[in-house]
């Protein structure tokens, strides 16, 4: 008769003094290859000469002791999963709020990334560990309710609310990541500067292949568009379904950094992944419902932000230990951190929206 899990809990065999796991089956022993983090360290020859190479506990504003069997990279990708700031993009907005249970949030557009950006990084011999980690990180930045967010914020932020640098310089700072992690979410945007490291420019070019193919998955199945709508660009070099856009985009990014040497893509593709994205933009992102939808969260988000201004006690700040300006700095940041779900629910909590004003499901 089969166990129920709790039935399970407690360990059921015990060799040399070892607990085994499963209460029958074989015993799997092994003659283990050390692999610690200084042997790794050294040997990095099988990477590219330009690859970025780990050392020690890394390149960090706070020095610490570098671990025994983590190379820095692996530490930051740790520390990064492990983070609320990269667990809360499970209940932040990708391209529809409260998706359905096969719609992206924040969380599965980066581990998408992530999939995308180590396929590439490991074909061109780079360090896939600092690919890795910059690829889940790179979007830790983004408030609740997408891109429109960043309208909001930009209102009280001098210069300008940008969820790269954001992700980098706020959200991120609390874990002490390599400068060459951040570098990377610092400036995976293509408005932004260059990445200092190739793994940099990979999953600047990864964010890029998986948000355009997924988000167009995803308006499919809401029945926004069709295949047949693509370009022609599209449909002709990329194809129409997901797997064969992803495929055929870091096939040509490989192949275009193997034949010339340069970290980007030929032309003839990068044109159609233009078109792709523009295409996106026209017909889901700035389609009228989504405009609105958008309007909505940054009238949802500016309002909540100016009341807990005027009542900053409860979110537990003392008006009077803070400047307006680093008040206002404080403000943001706790919005920024929020979900969806949160941000919206306290608006209504606090009756500074109506139920009927809250952002659609459905853009």
């Amino acid at each position: 008769m089969r166990q129920s899990w709790v039935e399970t809990s407690d360990q059921s065999r015990v060799i040399d003094d070892v607990a085994i796991a499963h209460k029958s089956g074989s015993v799997i022993k092994i003659e283990p290859a050390l692999n610690t983090r200084e042997i790794r360290d050294l040997n990095q020859k099988v990477l590219s000469k330009d690859a970025t190479r780990s050392f020690g506990a890394g390149n960090r504003e706070i020095p610490v002791e570098p671990d025994y069997f983590r190379t820095c990279f692996e530490v930051d990708r740790d520390r990064i999963l492990h983070s609320k700031a990269f667990r809360r993009l499970a209940g932040k907005t990708q391209v529809f709020v409260f998706p359905n249970d096969h719609q992206r949030t924040r969380l599965t557009h980066a581990l998408e990334v992530a999939q995308v950006a180590k396929a590439i990084s490991s074909a061109l011999g780079l360090n896939t560990d600092l690919t890795e980690a910059g690829a889940l990180a790179h979007d830790c930045g983004h408030g609740p309710g997408g891109h429109y967010s960043e309208e909001a914020f930009s209102c009280y932020i001098p210069g300008g609310f940008d969820h790269a640098t954001w992700g980098a310089e706020v959200s991120l700072k609390s874990l002490n990541l390599c400068r060459e992690t951040l570098d990377i979410v610092a400036n995976h945007s293509f408005c932004r500067p260059s990445p200092l490291s190739p793994e940099g420019i990979v999953v600047s070019w990864a964010d890029r292949f998986a948000y355009v193919a997924h988000d167009f998955e995803d308006a499919v199945l809401a029945g926004i568009v069709t295949p047949d709508d693509l370009p022609h660009s599209v449909k002709k070099l990329l194809g129409i379904k997901r797997s064969e856009q992803l495929n055929n985009l870091i096939d040509a990014m490989i192949r275009t950094v193997t034949t010339t040497g340069i970290m980007g893509l030929k032309i003839k593709y990068a044109q159609a992944l233009a078109d792709f994205r523009k295409f996106n933009i026209q017909r889901i992102y700035h389609r009228p419902e989504s405009v609105k939808h958008g309007e909505k969260v940054k009238h949802l988000l500016s309002t909540l932000i100016d009341y807990l201004i005027e009542h900053p006690q409860l979110i537990n700040l003392d008006p009077k230990s803070f400047s307006d300006k680093e008040l206002i700095f404080k403000v943001v940041t706790h919005v920024n951190k929020m979900t969806d779900r949160y941000a919206f629910n306290l608006a209504l909590q606090y009756a500074l929206i109506k139920e009927k004003d809250l952002p659609d499901s459905v853009i």
